[in-house]
């Protein structure tokens, strides 16, 4: 069974996430900050992150430039899944090393489809 790590302040939407996931076949991990998630991605090496992009302190975009430089981590696909809509958020999202870009509310479909492509 994947692992997928959630990284979102909002409990509502960890909690909309979850139960997609779950739905799935997929275990979720939860954190609430950038920090904390960095963390837990160290401990848990989990298969595939889901990261949001307005965090306390470190946020979505410097948490995944963390992810994906760090040796430990790099190999872990993280997917930025944000209400930031515009088209340079995007850009600078992948530019980060986010491997997939989803805006809120998320379609289940949507997400198990990228989560089922850059798990391998």
């Amino acid at each position: 069974m994947a692992r997928v790590l959630i990284i979102d302040d909002s409990p509502t939407e960890t909690h909309r996430l979850t139960g997609m996931l779950e739905k799935n076949g997929y275990e979720v991990l939860a954190a609430d900050s950038g920090e904390a998630g960095y963390s837990m991605a160290l401990r848990e090496q989990p298969d595939a992150i889901l990261m949001d992009i307005v965090l306390p302190g470190v946020n979505g975009f410097q948490a995944t430039r963390q992810l994906s430089k760090a040796s430990e981590t790099e190999h872990i696909p993280v997917i930025i899944v944000t209400t930031k809509d515009q088209e340079t958020d995007k850009v600078w999202g992948m530019r980060q090393g986010a491997k997939a870009y989803l805006t809120k509310p998320v379609n289940e479909k949507d997400l198990i489809s990228i989560l089922k492509e850059v798990i391998r």
